[in-house]
């Protein structure tokens, strides 16, 4: 009897340590499944992260309504900006070349009042020339040309230089073996130059 109950004993312990062998081995098994699973989960994660970059770069992102706007906003400020700034240098051209007819315009009113001076200093006598008030009209005269020379009018050369029919009007011409050919011998009248732009060109005779 008491053999009989050994052997059942051990029989027992047997199956027991059967069972937990089997269950280590399936806890294993099942462990191994696990981390040849998580390889595959990290592979798909890494795909979709290319996928996401290779959209990015060949994909087209669709802009936020608010940059669109930002964006046609900023075209239109820089269109004003530059269509103002040509409309101003235009302006500054328009008005230089207002103020340039203008001035010319004033000059030539002013001329003959410089002429008659001129044609009155040169009937003038020695004896004269001590008079008060012949002296009066110099100063007179010497102001106004000063005031003329500060804006940019000066006088043409004219005797002795050669014929110019962009500065001279040539109202006479003398056969004179002295001088030379196309070279101007006397001045009628003055001419006058405004920043380098004829204002009255000189009325003289031309030699040969």
């Amino acid at each position: 009897m008491e053999e009989n109950r050994n052997e059942e004993l051990s029989k027992e312990a047997a199956e027991t340590e059967t069972t937990e062998t089997a269950a280590e081995e399936q806890a294993a098994t099942e462990d191994t499944r696990e981390a040849a699973a998580e390889p595959e989960e990290k592979d798909d994660a890494s795909s979709e992260e290319e996928d996401s970059k290779k959209k990015g770069f060949f994909g087209k992102k669709k802009k936020d309504k608010k940059d669109t706007q930002i964006e046609e906003l900023t075209d239109r400020v820089q269109r004003q900006m530059a269509e103002f700034d040509n409309f101003r240098k235009r302006t500054e051209k328009e008005k230089a070349a207002m103020f340039e007819v203008g001035a010319k315009s004033v000059i030539e009113k002013l001329l003959p009042t410089v002429d008659n001076f001129e044609r009155g200093f040169a009937s003038v006598t020695d004896e004269q020339k001590e008079d008060p008030f012949v002296q009066g009209m110099e100063k007179v005269y010497r102001q106004l040309m000063a005031s003329l020379e500060s804006i940019g009018v000066k006088p043409i050369e004219a005797v002795g230089q050669e014929f110019n029919p962009n500065f001279h009007n040539a109202v006479m011409h003398v056969e004179d073996e002295e001088a030379g050919e196309n070279i101007i011998v006397e001045e009628f009248q003055k001419g006058y130059l405004y920043r380098d732009t004829v204002v009255r060109h000189s009325m003289v005779k031309v030699a040969n």
